[in-house]
């Protein structure tokens, strides 16, 4: 198979920009777009999350991006159905065409001031990323001249036509030069999606990037029953199984997000809610503290998650079943990225096994059926991680220094060692977010029962700074930090503002309307970490 550096088929011009970013082989759907018959043709494309279509599509509209342009012209058009899978394309088209003169990648979005979008446009993007409703509204205002507009994708056309965006695609078509290609790329091609393409698209080419499965050959996919009732014992009881990995949950209904993450949360987890009831500066920071880790359970509805551009997830639940493979594959499809090693954990009630074997088999996933963990289980499991963790700190640690060698043997001196190490270790951090949850073993089948939710809306506006007596030198993280202060202070994580942590020291921010009752309850000494003080930021006066 060629590499990228000799690929025939790989333009020229974006040759140099591939092998930077760390390129060496295409995938199929990569290649499909590149082969001579696929050149000059409406394409529709199917392909699964993680099977690299992005840059696919770059390929696909280089073709009228290389050579001599028309000046301050807008080119092509790629319209995704979320401003998050919309800032993704536009980082991966603009570092593609990074080399190619006279090339400018911009993006326009819903949730973002379009006055400044305005200014944006000013600058004569050759591509444009947009989202459906936020493309139109430029269009009607005469922000964007379309005349010359080469090239349109619709980028998970499926998921667009779910979220309700049909006559605004029909409405940008409308506006686009007869003269122009339009490329069509889902996740399968069902009556109404070939319906928008026959719509959109004349001599159309299918190219078949992935099939179901086949871009998930990097996740292992788990099923565990669930008894009636034990819905929250199972998910807390498999998250303590993974300590430390970057979860991303799904649930059925936007306004379910917020209540299990507040609820996982007060059981000391770092979990916030992702959902399309969040404005778009709530999104954003919500991201961002997923990405940097100070969060490490985002708990999302399907439609949300479109987008998310986090390659390091390494598990993904099904809090709540799919509706159908497609989603299925979609969901899992978050995890598993980049040639990472991910894994997907399908919770499946009781009652619904059978159509749990009819959606992974519709998937084409070879999934393994497993008990839910028992509380033993959870601990070896976390003592053996804990081994493991100080074994590598004794290998890689530098040689001791005489001073903690002689504070060493005099903690030591007339002491248990078992005792002293247990109380070091302890010092370090919660073991645990909290304790393993009795769980029942699945005798047959039964009605499920979700647990009930609260559906607090999350703060907007100042913050009050509070200082913490906890740092990197005693084990401090941001997600240590957040479970601690939402258990301690009885607050949610989406109260808590901006986590900085020092050597010794840390502070954080609580939502103003917040803070009185918080700072009350943050007085009484904590049980489980009495030697913690959290008190008013001095500059928070």
């Amino acid at each position: 198979m060629s590499t990228v550096s000799s690929d025939p088929a790989i333009p020229e011009a974006l040759r140099a920009a591939l092998i930077r970013r760390g390129f060496d082989e295409l995938t199929s759907v990569q290649r499909a777009v590149l082969e001579p018959e696929a050149l000059e043709r409406n394409l529709r494309i199917s392909s699964q999350t993680g099977s690299g279509k992005t840059l696919a599509l770059g390929f696909v509209i280089s073709r009228d991006l290389i050579g001599e342009l028309p000046p301050r012209a807008l080119l092509a058009i790629v319209v995704t159905p979320t401003r998050e899978l919309a800032m993704q394309v536009k980082e991966e088209l603009s570092w593609l065409f990074a080399d190619l003169p006279g090339v400018r990648v911009e993006a326009v979005t819903g949730g973002t001031d379009i006055q400044r979008e305005r200014t944006v446009l000013r600058r004569a993007p050759a591509v444009l990323v947009a989202t459906p409703g936020r493309l139109l509204d430029h269009i009607r205002r005469s922000s964007i001249d379309c005349k010359f507009v080469r090239q349109l994708v619709l980028d998970e056309a499926d998921r667009m036509l779910d979220m309700g965006f049909r006559e605004d695609l029909e409405a940008i078509v409308e506006a686009l030069p007869v003269e122009r290609k339009s490329h069509l790329v889902s996740a399968t091609f069902p009556p109404q999606v070939r319906k928008l393409a026959d719509k959109v698209q004349a001599d159309a080419m299918h190219l078949q990037g992935t099939t179901l499965g086949s871009a998930n050959a990097d996740i292992e996919h788990v099923a565990m029953l669930v008894e009636r009732g034990d819905d929250y014992a199972a998910l807390v009881n498999a998250l303590l199984l993974a300590p430390g990995e970057r979860v991303l949950m799904f649930v059925e209904r936007r306004a379910d997000t917020t209540g299990l993450a507040d609820r996982l949360t007060a059981d000391g987890f770092a979990a916030q809610a992702f959902s399309g009831e969040l404005s778009q500066p709530q999104r954003t920071r919500t991201l961002e503290a997923f990405r940097n880790g100070v969060v490490d359970i985002l708990v999302s509805t399907d439609v949300a998650a479109r987008g998310i551009d986090v390659p390091d997830i390494t598990l993904v639940i099904h809090a709540e079943m799919p509706d159908d493979a497609d989603s299925y594959t979609h969901r899992s499809g978050r995890t598993g990225r980049a040639g990472r090693k991910g894994k997907s954990l399908l919770l499946v009630p009781s009652r619904a096994r059978r159509h749990a074997d009819v959606l992974l088999k519709q998937a084409k996933v070879q999934v393994a059926w497993r008990p839910l963990p028992t509380p033993e289980e959870i601990h070896e499991v976390l003592a053996e991680r804990t081994r493991g963790i100080v074994q590598q700190q004794l290998e890689d640690a530098a040689a001791p220094s005489v001073r903690s060698l002689a504070q060493a043997a005099e903690l030591l001196d007339g002491r248990d060692p078992v005792r002293l190490v247990a109380t070091l270790l302890a010092m370090a951090g919660p073991e645990l977010p909290r304790a393993p949850m009795p769980t029942r073993v699945v005798q047959g089948d039964e009605q499920r029962r979700r647990p009930t939710r609260s559906h607090e809306a999350r703060p907007q506006g100042r913050f009050v700074r509070f200082s913490i007596n906890w740092g990197h030198r005693k084990g401090a993280t941001p997600a240590r930090l957040l479970s601690h202060v939402c258990r301690r202070g009885e607050i949610t994580s989406g109260q808590i503002g901006a986590i900085e942590i020092g050597e010794a020291t840390a502070t954080f921010e609580v939502a103003e309307r917040a803070s009185g009752d918080f700072e009350a309850r943050v007085r009484t000494p904590d049980r489980r970490d009495p030697h913690l003080e959290i008190q008013r930021h001095p500059d928070a006066d």
